[in-house]
């Protein structure tokens, strides 16, 4: 295993799909020894294709990779035995099973925290373990009701779900957090704890200024397309060739790029002289901003803005992120295992000066590791 800085850390992964699996991939990154259990079918995105490379899902190959996999299942008491031991042995549980449902296995936070008091037990689920329990919870559905949907797509067009499983990744990253900070209070106490996540309550925080606008001003927000509620110019805005994306969100800015566009004039008007007007009067401004715009292609004003310190960027496909982010020397790739399990993932995205993340172990086989882990479990030589 990895030296990095939670090395020793052992984690049961009793997740599947995205926001659990997710989780874990990121302590593996960071040197946990991730064991990841599964059903004798195996995880579900194992075969969510097309895309796939060989045989197996891209979608399994992004999220899973510094684990080892061990098949149990859970309805043989022989199998549940060795899962309730290895949660036994365990620092950290995470699991997205349906609030309640591995009670039956004793493998619920009661059960597994009377035999293992100091154990950190992080449960992940669409709408908490109270009354929304008995809810599936799929990140569109969230994304539904939580009001994203409404909030995306053109105003009198109908609302979109976002193009990634948004509030899974968030949930998964919120997961992350609460296991860093209980295992920090297990440091200095001694005591596990049961750290709860759920997709509701992660897309709510996440939903931030359109949240507040509710909560605090008691504003329903509404689908504006890819304009900006609070701020413009923030939005793409066309050019000789392709539209760029242009976010001018404060009066120095705005003047810099007025300066850039040879209207000067127009940053001393006092129509467009605070953020609130710019926002207020957006159908005046922006005919002003296009009609110099349309003058040179995207990539030429994308290079005259960055000198001056004006954020705007290309509207790329991912391929063009890649491209971009090796460009600014992000290194985005990098490849984990060797010879032919060798597979090309996307970088860890924290960076650390003493304990780097670890990329050694390529996303796992069903059952790769299950000979070595149940000898282990039962007693056997270390794996």
């Amino acid at each position: 295993m990895t030296d990095g800085p939670l090395s020793g850390v052992l984690v049961a992964d009793f997740s599947r799909i995205l926001a659990g699996p997710y989780a874990t991939m990121l302590l593996a990154d960071l040197g946990a020894d991730v064991i990841k259990v599964e059903g004798p079918q195996g995880d579900d995105t194992r075969t969510w294709t097309p895309p796939a490379r060989g045989e197996t899902s891209t979608y399994y190959l992004g999220v899973n990779r510094g684990k080892r996999s061990i098949a149990l299942d859970l309805r043989d008491e022989g199998d549940a035995r060795l899962a309730r031991e290895l949660a036994r042995r365990a620092d950290v549980l995470v699991e997205n099973f349906r609030p309640g449902g591995l009670a039956k296995y004793g493998l619920d936070h009661a059960a597994v925290s009377a035999r293992n008091p100091g154990v950190v037990y992080a449960s992940i689920s669409g709408f908490g373990s109270g009354a929304g329990a008995r809810v599936p919870g799929y990140d569109l559905m969230v994304q539904a009701m939580s009001g994203l949907m409404s909030l995306t797509g053109e105003p009198d067009g109908p609302p979109y779900r976002a193009g990634i499983s948004v509030f899974d990744v968030m949930a998964g990253n919120h997961a992350v957090i609460g296991v860093l900070a209980a295992l920090r209070h297990r440091d200095a106490t001694g005591q596990g704890q049961h750290v709860e996540v759920n997709l509701m309550s992660s897309a709510l925080t996440g939903l931030v200024n359109q949240s507040s606008a509710y909560v605090a001003g008691g504003v329903v927000p509404f689908r504006m397309g890819n304009a900006h509620p609070s701020v413009f110019p923030y939005e793409p805005l066309p050019t000789a060739d392709h539209d760029l994306i242009v976010a001018a969100a404060n009066d120095g800015q705005f003047r810099k790029l007025c300066e850039v566009l040879g209207i000067p004039e127009v940053a001393d008007d006092p129509r467009f002289a605070r953020n609130a007007d710019r926002t207020a009067r957006r159908d005046e401004l922006r005919p002003l901003l296009v009609e110099r715009l349309v003058t040179r292609r995207a990539d030429e004003w994308f290079a005259l803005l960055v000198e001056a310190g004006i954020p705007s960027g290309p509207i790329n496909t991912i391929d063009g992120g890649f491209a971009a982010a090796e460009r600014f020397g992000l290194e985005p790739v990098v490849v984990v295992g060797e010879g032919e399990r060798a597979v090309p993932t996307t970088r860890h995205p924290i960076r650390f000066s003493e304990t780097p993340a670890g990329y050694a172990l390529p996303p796992p086989e069903l059952d790769e590791h299950g000979a070595e882990l149940r000898k282990w479990l039962e007693g056997g030589a270390d794996a």
